[in-house]
């Protein structure tokens, strides 16, 4: 009998020791192991050196005035300003192309299907052929910026209100009859084209190629505040982003309401394209590459680490490109074009090894 009772006694305390032991907090990350959170910071601190330092070279390198001169703080402003487009450029298209492509589950598709660069092209095609090429000339300033803002935005609008609500909504229906809307703007724009003076094709082609030499310094103290609340929105929703791009039945399932999130989604992406495309011009492919290289450089599915990998992406590609074509090559005209041309050829060669959209 005692020795039962010391047994018990013995048990209890053991049992209080283990009760009083603090317990272990498993913490939840979102890479699958130590190495790949440490190749992404790695690469992280990589890419934002990178556009750092490019930066850095586009401000001083190259500078044909001299330190001492007046000249030279307004010759570096000047710098700074395509700088600072660069860095709205790269806010844009990175948060915007990975949003979209999470939101349609599709990571080929880019917003650019919706129509905004082709929106962009028919005002400014039409307002040349309508009213001449001092109209054009004319057309800037911070009133036709927001006009071009908010047209390209109430026509999203009108596409998600119209195709994304009701019983039968659809988010394919929608990118078709985006590809639609654009490929019949681009094609009474480029009937326009097609009629007008040489002299006028030449203004006109200027605008239509995107160039952080688009972009007026007048509108950044606008622009950027807009696209800054514009990114933290997105990046506060990324947690919901997650559960959105796994497909509306699992969002359903998580007690997230799919259509509301992805309109709100949608019509973010849809102020982040207007801005840039109104800023700087239409850039096709760069999404697309930026949003390609920072899935392959982010080892996770958390939009709240693809979304910083894939700025740091952009602003690095965008401010070595100007670098290397500006000071290297003298090829100052074609940055956009490379940029395209590489983006291009990389998104053919993804749908030739998917054999799919």
């Amino acid at each position: 009998m005692n020795t039962v009772e010391s047994r018990l006694k013995t048990k209890g305390a053991f049992d209080a020791r283990l009760h009083m032991q603090p317990t272990r907090t498993h913490r939840t990350s979102a890479f699958r192991s130590k190495k790949d959170e440490r190749r992404y910071w790695f690469l992280l601190t990589l890419f934002i050196g990178l556009g750092l330092l490019a930066a850095l070279g586009l401000l001083l390198y190259n500078n044909p005035v001299p330190v001492d001169s007046p000249s030279f703080i307004p010759v570096v402003q000047r710098r700074l300003e395509a700088i600072v487009a660069m860095f709205i450029a790269a806010l844009c298209h990175s948060f915007s192309t990975v949003a979209f492509q999470s939101v349609t589950n599709n990571r080929i598709i880019t917003p650019s299907l919706l129509g905004y660069e082709a929106l962009y092209s028919f005002i400014q095609t039409s307002t040349l052929f309508f009213f001449g090429a001092s109209t054009l000339a004319s057309f800037s300033g911070t009133g036709a910026f927001f006009l071009q803002v908010t047209l390209m935005v109430t026509l999203s609008l009108i596409l998600y209100g119209w195709l994304l609500s009701g019983k039968y909504g659809n988010l394919h229906l929608m990118l078709l009859v985006g590809i639609i809307i654009g490929a019949g703007l681009n094609s009474v724009s480029g009937f326009m084209r097609r009629l007008l003076a040489p002299s006028e094709f030449d203004l006109l082609q200027s605008r239509l190629i995107g160039s952080v030499n688009n972009a007026d310094a007048e509108y950044f103290p606008i622009v950027i505040p807009m696209v800054i609340i514009t990114v933290l929105l997105l990046f506060l929703f990324s947690r919901k982003l997650n559960i959105l791009s796994l497909g509306r039945d699992v969002a359903t399932t998580f007690g997230l309401r799919y259509q509301a999130g992805i309109i709100y989604t949608l019509v973010l992406v849809a102020v982040l394209m207007a801005i840039s495309t109104s800023l700087i011009g239409p850039l096709t492919f760069f999404g697309f590459l930026v949003a390609l290289l920072s899935y392959q450089a982010t080892p996770t599915y958390d939009h709240k680490y693809i979304f910083p990998m894939a700025f740091a992406i952009g602003f690095s590609i965008l401010t070595t490109a100007y670098f290397l074509l500006y000071h290297v090559f003298n090829a100052q005209t074609v940055v956009a074009v490379v940029i395209e041309l590489f983006g291009g050829l990389i998104f053919l060669t993804v749908i030739l090894r998917k054999r799919s959209l």
